[in-house]
């Protein structure tokens, strides 16, 4: 007699048609959860990265770390090293950061100053010289937080 130790066919197609229904459930749960990961991340970012631009503006006149015409170059120098009264190297205040995050969104953590509005996706972030915003420039719609 002839005595069979694996499963069958229609054992097999309920155990993969069980299994598709739990990933149906249970992936987009795990992508939702990793947009809200992100959103967390970027404001927590951005509360930071404001209240170092606070503080540098307190300790230099209500100077901004950067000004119309200048690069994300000047604006990375003055937050992540020491910086005299007129924003130049030295060792009177800061360093305000250890670097400039990445941004979520768009792994940027380059930062465009001026130019167009927050949200071209061109950096990963957006500092305006005129009203001292900092902003996510991806194009996830991020500007306003």
């Amino acid at each position: 007699m002839k005595h069979n130790s694996g499963f069958s066919l229609v054992e097999i197609i309920i155990v993969v048609v069980i299994l598709a229904i739990i990933a149906v459930i249970v992936v987009p749960q795990f992508s939702n959860s990793s947009t809200q990961v992100k959103t967390s991340a970027l404001s927590t970012d951005l509360r930071k990265i404001r209240t170092q631009i606070e503080l540098y503006k307190f300790h230099h006149n209500e100077m901004l770390p950067a000004d119309n015409g200048e690069t994300n170059v000047e604006f990375e120098q003055r937050m992540t090293n020491q910086t005299d009264a007129d924003g130049n190297a030295g060792t009177d205040f800061g360093p305000y950061m250890q670097r400039i995050p990445i941004n979520p969104f768009n792994n940027f953590n380059t930062v465009r100053i001026d130019g167009p509005a927050a949200g071209a996706n061109s950096e990963g972030w957006r500092f305006d010289t005129s009203t001292g915003d900092f902003q996510a420039d991806d194009s996830a719609a991020h500007a306003a937080i």
